[in-house]
């Protein structure tokens, strides 16, 4: 079957700051893949390259080379026309749920605004924001509040209902709980897993946290300084992984023991030491 999204030899550029402009490599090849109702974790430590990727599927970033395929048609180069069009299938779910949304519009209006650019009635458009707010477990009464009146959690529901809004086939998630405690993480954690069970929506899931990757992906692919340096089942890279790299990002979990935290410290020192 053909994969949702294919990523082939993924290069992507930055123009450097300051005097000189030095423009740097971010992304050195990239190929990854993600199928029809799975999620993809991309994980690596920030600077890694990991976010870069997903905002070339986007088309945030213009790739310098390879080719990135959604559904089999060709995007690397879409034009703005044909990004507005993809828009329906492919959505964003971005870290920051207190700047991600428009503090002036109430939830309803920023959950119905990309519902009507895209050819929605205003009633229709009401109706599927109470559909919305149901499936992300917010109270209807939500659509005539503004974001200030929320939580960290409860914002972020809503940027996951405004991605589910056109009902994609895709969604980029990156480090969509990084901003979260540990609790409220859980709770949106199973709240896109249960999403994907009911939908089949497929997630791009980019994040720094081992852990949370292996909560909630199939597969994962490991990032470290613009390569791919291990891809494997999610069970299988998180708990015995290959690549001295991904070990080291699982060293870099914290733990209850003082003694064992300084022993990964010195392990993961040595380690960077050793790479350059």
């Amino acid at each position: 079957m053909t994969a949702l999204l294919d990523v082939r030899d993924l290069r992507v550029t930055y123009q450097g700051r300051g005097l000189r402009r030095r423009s740097y490599e971010v992304l050195h090849g990239i190929s990854l893949a993600i199928g029809r109702g799975e999620t993809l974790g991309v994980v690596g430590e920030s600077g890694s390259g990991k976010s870069t990727i997903g905002r070339a599927v986007l088309g945030l970033v213009k790739p310098r080379g390879g080719t990135i395929h959604f559904d089999g048609r060709d995007v690397t180069h879409a034009d703005a026309a044909t990004r507005r069009a993809l828009a329906k299938d492919l959505q964003v779910i971005f870290q920051d749920p207190y700047s991600s949304l428009s503090p002036s519009l109430t939830v309803g209006d920023i959950l119905s605004e990309p519902l009507i650019v895209q050819g929605a009635s205003r009633h229709d458009a009401r109706r599927r924001v109470q559909e919305l707010l149901d499936q992300v477990g917010l109270p209807r009464d939500a659509a005539d509040r503004i974001p200030r009146e929320f939580s960290g959690g409860q914002r972020q529901r809503v940027a996951i209902a405004r991605a589910l809004a056109p009902e994609p086939r895709l969604i980029v998630c990156d480090e969509p709980v990084s901003a979260l405690d540990l609790s409220t993480q859980a709770r949106v954690l199973e709240l896109l897993i249960d999403i994907q069970r009911r939908t089949g929506v497929s997630y791009l899931f980019v994040s720094h946290d081992l852990a949370v990757v292996r909560h909630i992906s199939h597969r994962v692919s490991v990032v470290y300084r613009g390569d791919i340096v291990e891809t494997g089942a999610a069970e299988v890279v998180t708990r015995a992984p290959e690549h001295p790299y991904t070990q080291q990002l699982l060293l870099a979990a914290p733990v209850a023991d003082p003694v064992t935290q300084q022993k990964r410290r010195a392990e993961r020192k040595l380690f960077r030491a050793q790479h350059g």
